[in-house]
């Protein structure tokens, strides 16, 4: 009897890893998906070992179909703690489909003024989350482009990793 009391045990065992396996998948399925819901464009530029030369800026496209919801548009920069300034200049020149542009100049606080870096990180690493534009709205359908070109006086700026765009719907509009 003890053959067959032992082939329940594995068995039950067997049907306990698999209703886990199932429901850890199910549960980042759901993760996933939360964590990219009104996302509508997202992308990361990353910099050749680390440098950010002023002649090689960061390019993202854009298409754009819904001109009614309302969005909000964020950077999220990487440095390490190699990055030799406080703060970095940002030119963002905004192409719409209808050719029109505009051109944009953000100061970004990297470190304050005791030398502590902001944003999230540990090691040499630091993420730091730039508000863009806040509850815009897209005025034509089309494809629109967004170029980013660093604005400090080094034509080669040491310690970015990269930079990346979110675009993502108002939050009172995400169901």
């Amino acid at each position: 009897m003890s053959g067959g009391a032992d082939r329940d045990h594995i068995q039950g065992a067997m049907r306990r890893k698999r209703d886990n396996l199932i429901f850890t998948a199910a549960l980042l399925a759901l993760l996933t998906l939360s964590c990219t819901h009104g996302t509508i464009f997202s992308d990361n530029h990353k910099m050749e070992e680390e440098i950010w030369s002023m002649y090689e800026p960061a390019d993202y496209a854009c298409a754009v179909t819904d001109t009614a919801s309302t969005y909000d548009i964020r950077f999220s920069l990487r440095t390490s703690t190699d990055y030799p300034y406080r703060n970095i200049y940002l030119f963002v020149i905004t192409s719409f489909p209808s050719g029109t542009t505009v051109t944009d100049t953000l100061h970004v606080m990297v470190a304050d003024g005791q030398g502590r870096w902001l944003g999230r990180g540990a090691g040499d690493l630091r993420d730091l989350t730039i508000p863009y534009k806040s509850n815009v709205w897209f005025p034509e359908a089309g494809d629109y482009s967004f170029r980013v070109i660093h604005g400090m006086r080094d034509t080669l700026l040491k310690g970015v990793h990269d930079l990346g765009i979110k675009i993502t719907l108002r939050e009172e509009q995400v169901k």
